[in-house]
């Protein structure tokens, strides 16, 4: 009689992009889809508040980036916790799944009120998906190429958001203005359907755990509270990098919200806009993927100071300067700044985060910096209302710099020596 097959044994878990080059090339595809998602909306949805739904306040036309904001930065927070927990899996097909409503809504919508919801679920959506998709980058990497799998990860999602939003600019102009919502239907049906072929990453985090001589056990971590308030407060490390992402994304909502407006009053036409918006997600996808490695290499604290006061000098050049080839620079500069941060600190959390509480900590710090576009969209709203988009374009630069200094005087550099050296499979 023939022995009866044998069950099928279970993959080799190792860290490292190259033993999970696959799945990695597939969460690299996930998080583009992510990006194109929020891309779609750079352009276009400022304007459609001013010439279909005739708003004239700035606050109330920045409503639909704070309630993106709002709710994004509660569902980080919630993949964090619930990705410790449950696993990153389950999270990322949610907030597909909660995205699947949003360019209907866009589509069809009689009143701007339907927008406003649109980027509620659209938050939904970015926060579960991008948390999950970035600590499942984190887990597969390991702690010596953790800040490249995050500039990987940060590049294709930002590199998606310039591509959309320059296709969208086109369409706009040539179809109108909803048109472009019609291919978000597209790209929310193919990330739900790849994402079904994404294995569940929590093995990895175990395998890191006792290389390190850590736990992995969520219950053996700080529980809520505590892993709050380090990353909020306690730990200044941590701290520094919280304020340092809220402030970041509180220019990247002026940006969104205020600049297509600020270039339409110019005179500058929807195609020109949705370039000039497309060369700032586009350099700053691009230069990400070298801004990680490189912190890697040089430390997390130098890459965060520099980006903090480039996208300073970025913000007052574009109120000094005049005409689409120099806004087109400074957008490019803004892009700079912003790449140089942005996958910096997510590899600066996980540096001082042990893999137990990485994606609570992960989740902490992404409520804090998408909480940035809610400050961002109401600050930017009531100054423009009061003062006009220039002045309030010039003190959101200084906030940024602030920002930065803040870091020069109380962050201490995250990332350990030994990490280069740390053993990750070949």
């Amino acid at each position: 009689m023939a022995a009866p097959p044998s069950a099928p044994l279970a993959p080799e878990i190792r860290l490292g992009l190259a033993p999970n080059a696959g799945q990695f090339a597939l969460l690299v595809v996930v998080n583009a889809f992510v990006g194109a998602m929020v891309g779609l909306e750079r352009v276009v949805v400022p304007l459609l508040a001013e010439r279909e739904f005739g708003l004239a306040s700035r606050t109330v036309i920045l409503s639909f980036i704070i309630s993106f904001g709002v709710v994004k930065a509660l569902a980080n927070l919630i993949a964090g916790g619930a990705g410790d927990r449950f696993g990153r899996k389950p999270i990322l097909l949610a907030g597909w799944l909660a995205g699947l409503p949003v360019p209907f809504l866009i589509l069809f919508a009689p009143r701007w009120e339907w927008v406003v919801l649109a980027n509620l679920l659209l938050g939904v959506q970015q926060g579960l998906c991008w948390s999950s998709a970035v600590i499942m980058k984190m887990d597969l990497a390991g702690p010596g190429q953790r800040g490249l799998a995050t500039g990987i990860n940060e590049s294709a999602g930002y590199v998606a958001v310039s591509l959309a939003s320059l296709v969208s600019g086109y369409l706009a102009a040539s179809l109108g203005l909803r048109q472009p919502f019609v291919i978000g239907i597209g790209l929310v049906l193919a990330g739900l359907v790849l994402s079904l072929f994404v294995r569940e990453t929590r093995g990895h985090a175990r395998l890191e755990s006792g290389l390190a001589g850590a736990s992995a056990d969520p219950a053996a971590s700080p529980r809520f509270l505590e892993a709050f308030a380090r990353v909020s407060w306690k730990d200044l490390r941590l701290f520094s990098v919280s304020q340092s992402g809220l402030v970041n994304n509180l220019n990247d909502g002026v940006a969104w919200g205020l600049l297509p407006l600020f270039f339409a009053g110019a005179g500058l036409g929807l195609r020109t806009i949705g370039l000039l918006a497309a060369i700032y997600p586009g350099v700053w996808g691009v230069l990400q993927l070298p801004a990680g490695a490189l912190s890697d290499r040089v430390g997390r604290k130098p890459l965060i100071v520099a980006g903090m006061w480039i996208q300073a000098a970025a913000l007052v050049l574009l109120v000094w300067t005049r005409g689409g080839v120099a806004w087109g620079g400074c957008m490019a500069l803004l892009g700079l700044g912003t790449a140089l941060v942005y996958p910096t600190l997510l590899g600066a959390v996980s540096d001082v985060a042990a893999p137990g509480w990485r994606a609570s900590a992960v989740g902490v710090y992404r409520l804090w910096r998408d909480g940035g576009y809610v400050a961002g969209a109401l600050l930017g709203g009531v100054l423009a209302d009061r003062f006009g988009i220039p002045s309030t374009i010039g003190a959101v630069a200084g906030l940024t710099f602030l920002s930065g200094a803040l870091v020069q005087a109380l962050m201490t550099e995250t990332l350990a020596p030994r990490a280069m050296a740390h053993p990750v499979a070949k």
